[in-house]
């Protein structure tokens, strides 16, 4: 039986890190969620519901906001692993 998610709590650990790199970056952007998700080809409450870590974007959703972020993703990557090592309390480099 599938079962719908109707709560809007964090998927997982993980979910809330890579959500709040794509948020940091959008920040460093100076862009809102909506400009984002224009640029992206995303829905503005998608893009808030990524960043809060309550879905599991698939890779051509996490392309999507790169490519309106205008970074490679490699920037995403290494952001998220500095941001679950701050969240673990260790830090690298």
């Amino acid at each position: 039986m599938h079962h719908k998610r109707t709560s809007r709590t964090p998927v997982s650990a993980e979910h809330v890190v890579l959500g709040r790199a794509v948020r940091e970056l959008r920040a460093r952007r100076d862009l809102s969620q909506e400009q984002l998700g224009f640029h992206s080809g995303l829905h503005r409450n998608y893009v808030g519901a990524i960043e809060r870590g309550e879905i599991n974007p698939t890779f051509k959703t996490l392309l999507s906001l790169v490519r309106g972020l205008d970074l490679p993703l490699s920037e995403l990557v290494l952001l998220y692993e500095h941001c679950r090592a701050e969240r673990h309390g260790r830090r690298h480099g």
